[in-house]
């Protein structure tokens, strides 16, 4: 059985092999990704590949996913995390598929991943990038306690063009208590 990371709406699990058609359905479906984030394809077989040899796989950051799931067990989108620079602070990105936008599953999925790092890394801040267009995903990372920080100009190359975002982060200090990840004992409220 998998581990999970489990809130009130939604759990979240490590990405595994089975996975992996929804991963290149998401992936592959420019209408997945919000229009905030770059275009891009994967086949199956290099999905598949990055499962059968992580080792292999060369890329600047170990990037670790996670599918994002309602309590029934329905995928609804991923969140994945990694070290921005080596062992320095960890960066996170996350998506949710369009019909399950709006009902605050995003949220708490970063309010999870958030718990999870500072309860299980010794770093002291957690960041994340969002297209300045992108109202929603401001108010996703605002609500789970990140701050904006700043704007990188021209910082992304999205559908053809080039984009501002803004740098929101979180550190330890603010961070204080798990916000949403449940422990052995917690009651639902």
């Amino acid at each position: 059985m998998t581990e999970l990371l489990e809130g009130k709406n939604v759990n979240l699990r490590v990405a595994e092999r089975d996975d992996v058609d929804f991963l290149v359905e998401s992936i592959n479906d420019i209408d997945f990704d919000s229009e905030f984030l770059p275009i891009s394809q994967t086949s199956k077989a290099d999905a598949l590949r990055r499962f059968e040899n992580p080792s292999q796989v060369v890329t600047m950051c170990e990037r670790l996913r996670f599918i994002i799931e309602k309590k029934d067990g329905t995928k609804i989108g991923t969140i994945a995390h990694w070290f921005a620079q080596p062992e320095r602070f960890l960066e996170i990105g996350y998506d949710v598929v369009r019909s399950e936008r709006g009902q605050g599953y995003g949220t708490e999925a970063v309010q999870l991943m958030v718990d999870y790092l500072f309860l299980s890394k010794d770093v002291a801040r957690i960041q994340a990038f969002t297209d300045v267009r992108n109202k929603v995903s401001q108010r996703v990372l605002e609500k789970a306690g990140f701050k904006r920080e700043g704007t990188l100009r021209k910082a992304g190359f999205v559908r053809g063009q080039r984009a501002d975002a803004y740098v929101y982060g979180v550190i330890r200090e603010e961070w204080k208590v798990p916000r949403s990840l449940r422990r052995d004992g917690d009651k639902d409220e």
